[in-house]
């Protein structure tokens, strides 16, 4: 049976081509909001940080109905970082509009993301948004999206997809660039005609496919996924199998069901073919698992989830300061939460370490993880990190691989030189090299992962906030050597107190401070950069000797630098091997592995 009410699709492309902002342009004109509805911008990133950042981190599921049509739509991360969560909506769609900058073009993502579906044979309606850019040039990214489809194998049909033109921030579409714009109709009716309404055999078994998991503390785990085949119902009995693990069968018994319709998740008794819907009530749901009738358990195939590149361990706080600012700083919380996170992020790995006091977590890039350190954080946990390290592998004569980026870097002309220079000395080769619009040059890199850590901070820096710098996993590739990081040495607090002016203007003259007067510190502590290459031990809590005589001259007041306030990323980026980061809901602040002197010095020997 086909269900022509329905349409399943889902919104790919790069970082800040303007996908979020496309979903909520189609919401506010399907009339989900009433007319005096107070709308937040980018209604679809819910979370905190996510409207912080301007960025998608977990896919989310809306529905719209247009013209007796319910179109269900997913709006997907575009960092690569989050490959993992597009790469497992996919299949419960049976289409994608695949939404690209009409100044910047293809970017590395939208390639990743389009070869997903392409290799789903899914078909792929192409949206040129933000054409009213003034430096916007929708003709030439035409031919960049065509270049690519052909580069990618695109299918005769999927090579002649429609191209529909549009500004989801001023909520218009056209199909022609001579058309004067109006609304969003366009669009709307380009998915109904071009997109297949979902097929099923609806007297078969029931089989649903979990791509999704959402967690809620009232109602415990949500698997959201679409019916491939037959009915489900509320009360029905059910068996759980996974496509990788044939030999596990769970009976379970379905609770709660609800199909999506607007922002709202609405109850209903049963659903069919071709409906995605969210289904609570079964704890040991995962992403991957079908749901079945007993009669038949058959799984759908499902692809397993790219492999994490980089690793750090969680550690329990253990400083002189520990415990004073977080609500959850056990070991057993730290356990409990990590795990807890597991749930619904794919990408992530968490392994127990031969310590109970840390535990090793992978993902797939720095923003993967330093997104999971503050989230922990705001929810008031307190634990230590240590520096990103790469994953390595083995290859098949032994040799030691190791994960490489494929790095886009857009920059100023001016900065290009600076740029290769920096990348090079970590390791970066120089693919290719080409003019960009607006008067940038595209320089193409493959880089080790490790050769990326640390650098975003820098390439800031060196660009003067011009340059843009994209990255995407490429492959495993043999290890290119060592890299000399960290050029300078650490400033470190060897007594605890409270730091002091005087002190402070002492020790900012060996090199750049990272706390201001009135902070409490501990021995052990990094309280600044060094501007030599060894770590320098100094007193930041010295007071100035009172005497009897005084000069006019030596009560003048004492100038301080402002101390430099990293973020967490520059924390992150800034420690080394034998430091940590410690975290709290209040606090970040960097600090030697071994806070004992002597003892460091020893174990430097």
């Amino acid at each position: 049976m086909k269900r022509e009410d329905i349409r399943n699709i889902a919104i790919i492309a790069h970082v800040d081509h303007g996908k979020t902002t496309l979903v909520d342009c189609l919401l506010r004109q399907s009339g989900i909001f009433r007319a005096n509805q107070v709308v937040e911008e980018r209604v679809m990133d819910s979370n905190d940080l996510e409207r912080e950042r301007g960025i998608t981190i977990l896919s989310k599921n809306t529905a719209i109905n247009y013209n007796g049509v319910k179109i269900n739509i997913i709006d997907t991360p575009g960092h690569a970082d989050f490959g993992g969560e597009v790469e497992r909506v996919l299949k419960m769609v049976n289409g994608v509009i695949l939404v690209v900058d009409a100044f910047e073009g293809p970017m590395p993502q939208t390639k990743f993301v389009l070869r997903k579906a392409l290799e789903l044979a899914l078909p792929v309606i192409v949206c040129i948004n933000k054409i009213d850019r003034p430096e916007a040039d929708p003709e030439r990214v035409i031919d960049e999206v065509l270049e690519l489809l052909i580069e990618l194998d695109a299918s005769e049909e999927q090579l002649d997809c429609p191209f529909v033109y549009a500004s989801a921030k001023a909520g218009t579409a056209i199909l022609e660039l001579s058309d004067s714009p109006q609304n969003m109709k366009p669009l709307l009716d380009t998915i109904l005609e071009y997109i297949p309404a979902p097929e099923g055999d609806e007297n078969a078994g029931t089989q649903v496919l979990i791509s999704t998991i959402d967690y809620n503390e009232y109602v415990g785990r949500i698997g959201v996924g679409k019916v491939d085949n037959g009915v489900i119902k509320v009360g029905q009995d059910a068996v759980i199998v996974n496509y990788h693990n044939p030999d596990q069968t769970k009976k379970v018994k379905i609770s709660k069901l609800y199909e999506f319709d607007g922002l709202k998740r609405n109850e209903v008794t049963s659903a069919t073919v071709g409906s995605i819907v969210a289904i609570s009530g079964i704890d040991d749901l995962h992403i991957g698992d079908t749901i079945c009738s007993p009669d038949s358990p058959k799984a759908i195939p499902f692809q397993k989830i790219s492999e994490p590149t980089l690793s750090m361990n969680f550690v329990v706080n253990d400083s002189p300061l520990a415990g004073r600012e977080g609500k959850w700083v056990t070991s057993r919380h730290l356990r409990e939460r990590l795990f807890r996170e597991l749930n619904t992020d794919v990408s992530l790995r968490v392994e127990e370490t031969d310590t109970t006091e840390a535990f090793k977590v992978s993902g797939r890039g720095e923003l993967h993880l330093s997104i999971l350190i503050e989230t922990m954080r705001r929810e008031g946990y307190e634990f230590a990190v240590s520096k990103a390290q790469v994953i390595y592998k083995t290859g098949e004569h032994g040799e030691k691989l190791e994960p490489m980026e494929r790095a886009i870097v857009d920059v100023p002309e001016e900065f290009a030189g600076t740029v290769i220079e920096k990348l090079s000395g970590r390791k970066g080769e120089l693919l290719g090299m080409s003019t960009a619009a607006g008067g940038y040059t595209r320089l193409e890199f493959s880089i080790p992962a490790r050769g990326l850590i640390g650098y975003r901070g820098e390439f800031m820096t060196d660009t003067k906030g011009n340059g843009i710098l994209n990255t995407i996993f490429d492959d495993y590739a043999p290890y290119k050597g060592d890299i000399a990081f960290r050029k300078q040495g650490s400033l470190i607090a060897f007594e605890a107190g409270e730091s002091v002016a005087y002190g402070l203007h002492i020790a900012q003259d060996r090199g750049t401070l990272f706390i201001g007067p009135g902070e409490q510190v501990y021995a052990g502590m990094v309280v600044g950069q060094s501007g030599k290459g060894e770590d320098i031990e100094l007193n930041v809590c010295k007071r100035k000797q009172l005497t009897n005589t005084r000069s006019s001259a030596a009560d003048e007041a004492l100038r301080l630098t402002p101390p430099k306030i990293l973020s967490l990323e520059q924390a992150l980026e800034f420690i080394d091997n034998d430091e940590l980061l410690e975290v709290t809901p209040k606090s970040l602040r960097i600090r030697k592995k071994i806070l004992d002197s002597t003892l460091r010095k020893r174990a430097n020997r």
